[in-house]
C-alpha cells in the first residue's frame, strides 16, 4: 500500500493507529467511492448499488473487507508476532479463485468461538445486502466461516 493510500482492514494487520473518527471518515469516503463505481458500471440493472462491480470481482478480499468495515463491523487484528489482539472479522482469499473467506477470530479467551455464528450471520446479512453470496460453513475444529462469492449470473 502506498503511503497515504486507503486500505480496508482485513483483520490480518495491526490495530489501526489512527483516531476512530478519522478512520470512520476514510472508510465512508472509500465506500461512497465504491458505490459510485457500482452506479457507473452496473448500468444494466435497476439497483446498481446492490450488485458488485466488475472491479470488485478482481479484488474480492478488499471489496468484502471494505463492505464489512463500512457496516461498522470490527476487524480482528494481530501484533508483530502474529498473535491476535482484537476480536472481529478476518477476510482472506477463498479456496476457489474469485471468492473470499470470512472468519470471526480473537485472542485466546476472548469468546470469539462462542460468538462466531451470530457475528458471521450478521456479516452474511450485510454482504447479501450488497449483492454478495455468503454461505456459512463449519470447518476444522468445528469453527464456522463464510465463503463469499459474487452472485450467480442470471
Amino acid at each position: 500500500m502506498a503511503a497515504g493510500a486507503f486500505d480496508a482492514a482485513t483483520g490480518d494487520g495491526p490495530e489501526l493507529a489512527v483516531p476512530e473518527e478519522r478512520r470512520a471518515a476514510e472508510v465512508r469516503v472509500a465506500f461512497e467511492g465504491l458505490m459510485q463505481i457500482r452506479r457507473l458500471t452496473n448500468t444494466g440493472t435497476d439497483a446498481p448499488e446492490a450488485v458488485p462491480a466488475p472491479w470488485e470481482l478482481h479484488q474480492v478480499v478488499r471489496s468484502v473487507a471494505l463492505a464489512l468495515e463500512a457496516a461498522g463491523i470490527a476487524p480482528s487484528a494481530i501484533n508483530e508476532s502474529g498473535a491476535r489482539t482484537a476480536t472481529g472479522y478476518r477476510v482472506s482469499a477463498g479456496e476457489r479463485p474469485g471468492t473470499a473467506r470470512v472468519e470471526w477470530l480473537g485472542p485466546p479467551g476472548s469468546g470469539a468461538a462462542q460468538d462466531e455464528q451470530e457475528a458471521l450471520t450478521g456479516c452474511a446479512a450485510e454482504l447479501g445486502r450488497l449483492g454478495w453470496t455468503a454461505l456459512l460453513y463449519r470447518g476444522p475444529r468445528r469453527r464456522r466461516f463464510l465463503e463469499v462469492e459474487p452472485p450467480a449470473a442470471p
